[in-house]
């Protein structure tokens, strides 16, 4: 595969998982940092970081905005619960040291 292609392809991959992340808004954040190790803030962080290597400067509301397609802040009234007791302790336990 020659390069221009593994781009294409990885930006095609990368479009799936945030259409996949829009249509599963039940999972939370949290959960995913406690499953994986990431959630879309951290996608949208190196997205932001992606772009400022290509010498394009998106600010992390930006960069959020574009990942969740819309502005943060609405989508966590909209489909962001309160984390619970058990979540917040994986968490704690899981990323002590980070």
């Amino acid at each position: 595969m020659d390069k221009k292609t593994e781009i294409e392809v990885e930006a095609a991959a990368f479009r799936a998982l945030r259409k996949h992340l829009m249509t599963r808004s039940d999972v939370q954040n949290i959960d995913m940092m406690n499953l994986t190790g990431f959630c879309r803030n951290c996608l949208s962080r190196w997205y932001q970081e992606a772009a400022e290597d290509q010498g394009v400067t998106i600010d992390k509301m930006a960069a959020r905005e574009i990942f969740y397609g819309m502005p943060f802040e609405d989508w966590k009234v909209k489909h962001q619960s309160e984390a619970t007791l058990k979540q917040n302790e994986n968490f704690k336990k899981l990323h002590n040291n980070e």
